[in-house]
Formats: structure tokens, sequence, C-alpha cells
């Protein structure tokens, strides 16, 4: 890769597509990549997090929506197909890779006719948060990641993420809000948003080759679906495993 590039790629299970996600930062490219992506119903807590203090675990099974871990930290979330993921990789050891991300979703959330303001490890408009950030970093890279809500029904939201616990714990989500672009009247297709997206990351990354993944992210992906994200303990236990 010479240059800002967009992946192209889907997997129906989401477990694949997270590790996808992790793939892309772990295959180390040398220049920024983009991927937006889409997930079935699945809640997805982070790196570090505790299940039972995040997730409402009895409603999930009885609902069929599997909860599953990512490789960044930050609050869990739950992803369906209303939800439009953002992933931005960038090589070597970047500063502030937040604001980058934020940039990025302020930028696109501004061409969707909205203003916003960035807050906790996110974006907000109003008091609703409408993006959710999370980073995560190697020695070569990293790869910071949003949830955009475009049409999620924050009681969808609601019925699956526990409240804040009364013993409030360093790893615990930040709870918020939530309100998704259709709840402030925007009536925007995932295709018109994504649209945003890739002109907001153009903007700011410059000209992006849009291509499909590499031997190395296909690599990687294979990998790591078959060390990690195929494995219920990984997802259950994630970085608390001995």
């Amino acid at each position: 890769m010479t240059g800002p590039s967009e992946v192209v790629a889907s997997f129906g299970d989401p477990a694949d597509n997270l590790a996808f996600d992790e793939a892309l930062l772990r295959a180390a490219p040398d220049a920024p990549v983009l991927w937006i992506w889409r997930n079935t119903d699945c809640v997805v807590v982070g790196r570090g997090q505790k299940i039972e203090r995040e997730v409402k675990a009895d409603v999930c099974a009885s609902d069929g929506v599997p909860v599953l871990r990512r490789a960044s930290g930050g609050g869990t979330v739950f992803h369906d197909p209303g939800n439009l993921n953002i992933t931005l990789v960038l090589p070597g050891q970047a500063n502030k890779p937040l604001e980058a991300l934020g940039e990025l979703m302020t930028a696109t959330v501004a061409e969707l006719g909205l203003p916003s303001r960035l807050g906790d490890r996110g974006l907000f408009v109003g008091d609703s948060k409408l993006c959710g950030f999370a980073v995560f970093r190697t020695r070569t890279g990293l790869l910071a990641h949003s949830t955009l809500l475009v049409s999620t029904a924050a009681e969808r939201v609601g019925r699956y993420l526990t409240a804040a616990p009364a013993d409030p714990r360093p790893l615990d989500s930040h709870r918020s809000q939530v309100a998704s672009l259709a709840d402030h009247g925007l009536r925007k297709g995932v295709a018109e948003v994504t649209a945003a997206v890739r002109s907001a990351a153009a903007a700011q990354l410059g000209e992006l080759t849009t291509r499909q993944p590499s031997e190395a992210e296909r690599e990687c992906h294979r990998s790591l679906r078959h060390t990690r994200y195929h494995y219920p303990e990984w997802h259950s236990e994630g970085a608390q495993r001995k």
C-alpha cells in the first residue's frame, strides 16, 4: 500500500467481523486504512470488561443475541444493522488517535446536517450520544473505531445493556443517553451515511483507493479467528483469562 485506502469486506458472523477489525491493525499497514461495516444483532464488550457488570445476559440469551468481545478497550455497545461501524487504522505511533477519529466523525455528522460536540469518548448531539469511540494500540500502529447510530432504537440498547452499577469501577462503561440519526429527525439510509463517512475520510486522509483485503490481512484474520474469536472462552473472559 502506498496511500490511504478503504478495504471492502463483509462477514456474516459478527465474531468474524471483530476478528477482521483486529486483523487490519495486526497486518501492520504502511498507510491509513478505513473499513466501514455492520453486524447483525449482538452485544460487544471492551477487552477487559466484565460481562456481568455490562450486559443483561439472561435477556440476550432469551433473544438469541450473542455477547462478544473486541480487542480494544472502551465501553460496551449494542450492534444491529442500524448501527454503522467505522474502523480507522493508522500506522506508526500517531498521537491523539481519539482526536483523529473525533475529527472524522464530527465531519461526517456535519455533512449529514447535524451539529455535534465531542464528549466523553464519543460524539454527542445535545445530551445524547450518537457515536462511541475506542482505541487499540500495537507496536506498529493503532486502531480507532466508532459506532454510529443510524436508525438503532435506544430502547433496543437499553434492553440488553445494564444500568450503571452502584459500585463504579475503572473499566465500567460510561453510561450515556443514546439517540440515533433517525431519532434526531435525519431519515438517512445506510448508503447515504456511508458516503458521508467516505467523503469525510478522503478530506482528512487524502484520496482513498478502494480495494479488497490484502493477503497479510487475510492471514491475520484466519489466525485470529482460530486462536481467539471462534473460542467462547475469549468472549466470556477475554483479557481476564489466566
